[in-house]
């Protein structure tokens, strides 16, 4: 546990809007963070007074704390990783850094939100924070009673069984889906495994987060409600590392 004086490195860096504790933790390893000049390493405690690096440059006071939703277009990756040409920090171009939560898969469109705030990252995107998260659906062939009730109930794709979810119906080919976790294309296999194929993913809210008139493409920062309400639901999640690629 952390002494009431330290603070966890990544958790540090997170809090300054650096990068989110697991793109921390990748910088930390790859011996990229000094603590008071020598390398630091996971699970290094930061004291009041030390100095932290990042390749050289110092980390100072708590970062701006910025939050963005967009309407990804398809085409754009979920990443701030500069050498990927269609990367949503570039594509999106803010002042100040930010990157994004979660990820949408390069064929996938609709909400995405981004931040500056690296310490509400994980929480928002924990299964067991049960954090709602709405999707249209499209598939390639007309859905059945058997379909939705298996989608409804679980899964089995990538070693595992995917949660309960909501299934709505909404025309012959296409249905809102509703989910609390974030497997790797989840969506997309859950489909797949059940032989149908999906011809368009959107997301249309994270919590209390809508995407509402936003075009694709367009960004814009949160109001005071829909922050404070973004806030509230994560209270009481745990923060301990999760993934979404859906």
């Amino acid at each position: 546990m952390e002494n009431r004086e330290g603070v966890r490195l990544n958790k540090y860096l997170a809090e300054r809007g650096v990068c989110s504790r697991r793109e921390a933790d990748r910088r930390i390893q790859e011996g990229r963070v000094r603590i008071d000049g020598r390398v630091g390493v996971l699970g290094d405690l930061v004291l009041p007074g030390m100095e932290v690096t990042l390749d050289g440059k110092p980390v100072t006071g708590e970062g701006e704390k910025v939050y963005l939703m967009l309407n990804k277009p398809r085409g754009i990756v979920c990443t701030a990783d500069p050498r990927e040409p269609m990367n949503v920090v570039d594509y999106v171009d803010y002042p100040l850094r930010v990157y994004p939560v979660g990820r949408l898969d390069k064929d996938s469109e609709g909400l995405l939100l981004l931040t500056s705030d690296g310490d509400i990252v994980n929480k928002l995107l924990r299964a067991a924070g049960g954090h709602e998260k709405e999707y249209e659906v499209e598939v390639d062939k007309p859905l059945t009673p058997e379909f939705m009730q298996r989608m409804m109930r679980g899964v089995p794709i990538l070693d595992t069984v995917t949660l309960p979810c909501k299934l709505r119906r909404t025309g012959a080919r296409s249905f809102n889906l509703v989910l609390v976790q974030g497997l790797n294309r989840q969506i997309r296999r859950m489909c797949e495994a059940l032989g149908y194929n999906v011809v368009k993913l959107r997301r249309v809210r994270i919590n209390n987060l809508k995407i509402g008139k936003l075009q694709p493409g367009q960004w814009r920062e949160l109001t005071s409600g829909e922050l404070a309400g973004l806030l509230a639901s994560i209270q009481r999640s745990s923060g301990l590392p999760a993934r979404e690629d859906v």
